[in-house]
């Protein structure tokens, strides 16, 4: 069977189609016939700004994706037409550090778009290992397509894991720092676990719709800025009865200045989360973390394991998604990357491979 997969030569050149044979899937591999594939801030990285992928280019990126199995490994069998979430980060499952619940850092983990040929394409070939599977009549009940679950694949379960490894719970004052795709389902996630949630981004119209989805308070920091943002916090905190100390901090934003604000909104117990990837480097002085009792976490993609979870929370509703994500040819792929860059696109774009 042959496929096509839209491929990066080089950054910042147009993307390639290219047709590709599909060969017989290895013993614990299948074939997922590929219904969508989201356009993540990584991607537009590797494209335009140099990040390095760690597969050798020419490489097909997209690690967003959903899908119905087409074909299996002899070990694999039991995933044969099922419709699934692709996990962004696969782990091995095997190892010491799998064994000990550590799958996000296993040596031998691989990224679809990152290790090996990503999702911007027709069909892609992985590891069963940690595939999530999708009831599609449950979909359908909240309005959406299994193009549209892709998405949970990064941006909603990656701040799923963050709120988890930041154990939220109710009561708690959360602050997210960039409501832009991944920063956005943190406000609703966290809210869903019984946060009350500040929102902090540079785009009004972003702010504005969380104020529906999950955010308590807003703060535009083009307007509100340094010592005045925590000033602003400790007054809502306050004024709604919540704690001054143990803040839960995600730096959603990938952004030295968003990293630079999060840092100094550091209280007393409080939990940073860092979520968010930028090159630029910042200052800080780490002794706060000292005073204050604090913790620093990075979140590295999501477990497998906790997948089931995230996709709860959409298809109870208590995430929404339809109003933050669109759905877009792939064949236009060249074209929605330069918008997505530009800053053209107010919802997350997912890719849909055209009809044959």
């Amino acid at each position: 069977m042959t496929a096509h997969r839209w491929v990066m030569e080089e950054p910042g050149k147009p993307l390639a189609r290219v047709e590709f044979d599909l060969l017989e899937p290895s013993s614990n591999e299948v074939i997922v016939e590929i219904a969508g594939c989201g356009v993540c801030h990584t991607d537009l990285g590797f494209f335009y700004d140099g990040v390095r992928t760690k597969h050798a280019l020419p490489l097909t990126l997209g690690h967003e994706m959903s899908g119905r199995v087409i074909k299996t490994g002899k070990d694999a069998a039991e995933w044969q037409d099922k419709t699934v979430i692709v996990p962004a980060v696969i782990p091995c499952g095997s190892c010491d550090l799998c064994d000990r619940g550590r799958g996000t850092i296993c040596r031998n983990q691989v990224s679809p778009g990152i290790d090996m040929h990503g999702g911007f394409a027709t069909h892609i070939t992985v590891p069963s290992a940690g595939l999530c599977a999708v009831d599609t009549a449950r979909l359908a009940a909240v309005g959406m397509e299994l193009a549209d679950a892709s998405v949970i694949a990064d941006a909603v379960t990656t701040p799923y894991q963050a709120v988890v490894q930041a154990e939220i719970e109710a009561g708690d004052l959360a602050v997210v720092i960039g409501v832009g795709g991944v920063g956005g389902y943190a406000v609703q996630i966290a809210a869903a676990r019984g946060a009350t949630v500040v929102a902090i981004d540079i785009d009004q119209a972003k702010l504005d719709q969380l104020e529906g989805y999950g955010a308590s308070m807003t703060i535009n920091a083009k307007e509100v800025q340094g010592r005045d943002v925590r000033d602003a916090i400790r007054q809502f905190a306050k004024d709604r009865g919540l704690r001054q100390t143990e803040w839960k901090i995600f730096e959603c934003s990938g952004t030295a200045a968003g990293q630079t604000t999060a840092y100094g909104l550091l209280t007393f117990g409080a939990c940073l989360s860092v979520v968010g990837f930028t090159m630029d480097k910042v200052e800080i002085r780490l002794s706060n973390l000292m005073a204050f009792h604090a913790r620093a976490l990075g979140n590295w993609g999501c477990l497998p394991e906790h997948y089931s979870d995230a996709l709860e929370l959409v298809l109870t509703g208590k995430v929404a998604m339809l109003p933050f994500i669109e759905r877009h040819s792939l064949s236009r792929i060249n074209e929605i990357f330069a918008r997505a860059h530009d800053g053209q696109l107010t919802r997350r774009a997912i890719l849909v491979p055209d009809a044959a």
